[in-house]
């Protein structure tokens, strides 16, 4: 399957521009083609469309846009941009890891720096290569002890900014991904986190089209505030629902806040028994301690999604660890937040029962809707989810542990 953008000049206009993803392959016609539209530059919307033998791939996804979409929020108003620090974590993918920094470095935000975290690594290959090609233009910082939250606090460590943007190493950002991520702190001063809109690079193997074909990462296309004075009443756990908020790979944060709030739980994340979850935890942190949190569509970046079917097994696994590790990491360091959960739980809980595995008005079409008997979700990957659910507690627990043989205690 093919992931292309298209730009229109209105919701029923002419193309403006038709192309493959930054650095993806060429569309292949006849087949199918999921295509991101926008409106002169800006994300509306997803479509699927089935091109075949001899039709114009941006005739037939313009056919279908024109049907769906319509004219695009404001956008968010750009004042002075924050100075910001763009923290890559990173371990040994010294390969993949250029493709990231080249599209980080072709940012148009006026004042910004990028630096380079290597996590654990064994080799002297990331090094080499950010303090080679790279040189003068993006920071190399080491940090031997394994995990994301850790090596995001050693990012948050070195920034200089006013935000601190985080994205990995398997993304391409758009060119206005960073400018669009830090305008919403230039417009709130009560703003403590923003995330953006995730789209997948490619959808050449099953397991990468299966993830997309499920949620994926992306959160839709209308921006949203999350105010923790004003709960959203249709989230009934919130703020405990962080993963409707947003994903690691897309996240930006007040430098202050995040400090203030110790930032990410070093026994959370990928790379630590925990398996996940150090995103989460950063954003119930900031949203407990009084900040808003904003998502905005128009901050974008495409991921490369995970290729086989055990990777798609390990996330899902993850998945379901990280979500647990990171609501037991939230109220070990909290406990004060224990009665606002059980609160929350039974409307929580009862909301939960209530919900349909259909999508809602998101402006998002996806390679395979849910439920269809081309891409169910497979059982065994729900089992997978609910086992590392049970084993997230365990393993925040165990993390703890490790981390208090390595330093002496907790950090």
């Amino acid at each position: 399957m093919s992931v292309a953008q298209l730009d229109l000049d209105s919701p029923g206009g002419g193309v403006l521009a038709f192309a493959p993803v930054p650095g993806g392959p060429a569309v292949t016609v006849p087949g199918d083609v999921y295509a991101l539209v926008r409106l002169r530059g800006r994300p509306v919307a997803t479509v699927l469309a089935h091109v075949t033998v001899g039709a114009d791939p941006a005739d037939v996804i313009a056919g279908l846009a024109r049907g769906r979409v319509c004219e695009a929020p404001a956008a968010e108003p750009i004042g002075d941009l924050p100075r910001t620090t763009v923290v890559v974590a990173t371990r040994e993918r010294a390969d993949q890891l250029p493709r990231a920094l080249d599209s980080l470095l072709d940012q148009d935000h006026p004042d910004y720096g990028i630096v380079v975290v290597d996590n654990a690594p064994t080799t002297k290959d990331t090094y080499e290569l950010v303090t080679g090609a790279y040189a003068g233009r993006v920071t190399y910082v080491r940090e031997d002890t394994p995990g994301l939250a850790v090596a995001h606090n050693t990012g948050l460590a070195a920034a200089d900014g006013a935000v601190v943007a985080f994205t990995d190493d398997d993304v391409v950002a758009d060119p206005n991904w960073l400018s669009a991520l830090t305008a919403p702190f230039a417009a709130d001063p009560r703003l403590g986190c923003a995330t953006g809109l995730i789209l997948p690079a490619r959808l050449s193997t099953p397991a990468q089209i299966l993830l997309e074909s499920h949620g994926g990462f992306a959160k839709g296309f209308a921006p949203r505030t999350y105010d923790p004075g004003r709960p959203p009443a249709d989230e009934p756990l919130f703020p405990f629902t962080a993963g409707s908020f947003g994903s690691g790979a897309n996240m930006a944060f007040r430098t202050r806040a995040l400090r203030a709030v110790g930032g990410f739980d070093p026994a959370t994340g990928t790379g630590t028994s925990a398996k996940g979850g150090d995103d989460l935890y950063g954003f119930v942190a900031v949203l407990t301690a009084g900040y808003r949190l904003r998502y905005t569509p128009d901050a974008l970046v495409w991921h490369h999604h995970r290729e086989t079917w055990q990777d798609l097994r390990s996330q899902a696994y993850g998945y379901g660890a990280g979500l647990t590790a990171y609501l037991t990491a939230a109220l070990v360091r909290r406990p004060a937040l224990l009665p606002a959960l059980l609160a929350r739980l039974p409307r929580g809980l009862a909301h939960a029962r209530a919900m349909t595995a259909q999508r809602g008005d998101t402006g998002q079409s996806v390679p395979g809707e849910h439920g269809v008997s081309t891409h169910p979700w497979p059982r065994s990957l729900s089992r997978l989810e609910r086992r590392g659910m049970l084993y997230g507690p365990l393993g925040y627990a165990k993390a703890r542990l490790d981390l208090r043989r390595k330093s002496g205690g907790m950090r």
